[in-house]
């Protein structure tokens, strides 16, 4: 069983949130099945100084070269991706790819999911492979899939009624649990939408890796 797994840079602001990155790791591997990281070759879209939680304005970083920190160098540009060769795919969440994988962050409910990232998820939607959505991820689902998919992004209501809005199905969820679209075989869960801790996003992660290899 080989599972992809979308970063985009490294940390809550201006990347993939690293505790829901290395849960989802860790749970494919307590699921007895691999992952490969993959991420796009190109800059964030701005770089932010996480302990001042402040934008730093002089400095461009590579999503690929950021991401290699959380897959200890283990990554390949998302652009060059075979998806013969995997099950299924689980992109994480974070404050950064709200900005880099999709535009919600910057341009509200008009916002677009970059056209790499759109046509991966689509190609695995369409052999039937499962994907994986955590904490915002899901947000670009109603963008991606002409289809009206059943998804969760927790119980915020701002969130829940623009996914709505845009054609989604939205189910509330707690932060222990998932949201399954069985026809189309696509897995969400709110994560740090809701969690309070590491140990909170894990259960919901967990569970939704588990329910992807079920599915795989």
């Amino acid at each position: 069983m080989n599972i992809a797994v979308i970063l985009a840079g490294c940390g809550q602001l201006d990347g993939s949130e690293i505790h829901e990155s290395v849960l989802t790791l860790l749970s494919i591997k307590q699921q007895n099945a691999n992952y490969q990281c993959f991420s796009l070759n190109s800059a964030q879209e701005h770089v932010s100084d996480h302990l001042s939680r402040t934008n730093v304005s002089n400095e461009s970083r590579n999503m690929l070269v950021e991401s290699a920190r959380i897959a200890r160098g283990y990554i390949k540009p998302l652009e060059a991706i075979d998806i013969n060769q995997f099950n299924a795919l689980i992109i994480p969440g974070g404050n950064g790819i709200a900005y880099n994988l999709f535009d919600y962050a910057s341009k509200g409910e008009n916002f677009s999911v970059n056209p790499v990232i759109r046509d991966t998820c689509i190609a695995f939607t369409k052999v039937k492979k499962p994907v994986g959505f955590i904490c915002i991820a899901p947000v670009m689902i109603p963008k991606i899939y002409p289809n009206k998919i059943t998804m969760t992004i927790g119980t915020d209501h701002e969130t829940t009624n623009l996914v709505t809005k845009l054609g989604a199905i939205h189910q509330n969820c707690n932060v222990d649990e998932i949201c399954v679209d069985t026809a189309y075989k696509i897995i969400s869960t709110p994560a740090y939408m809701l969690a309070k801790d590491i140990q909170e996003a894990y259960i919901g992660i967990s569970k939704l890796v588990a329910k992807v290899v079920e599915l795989a």
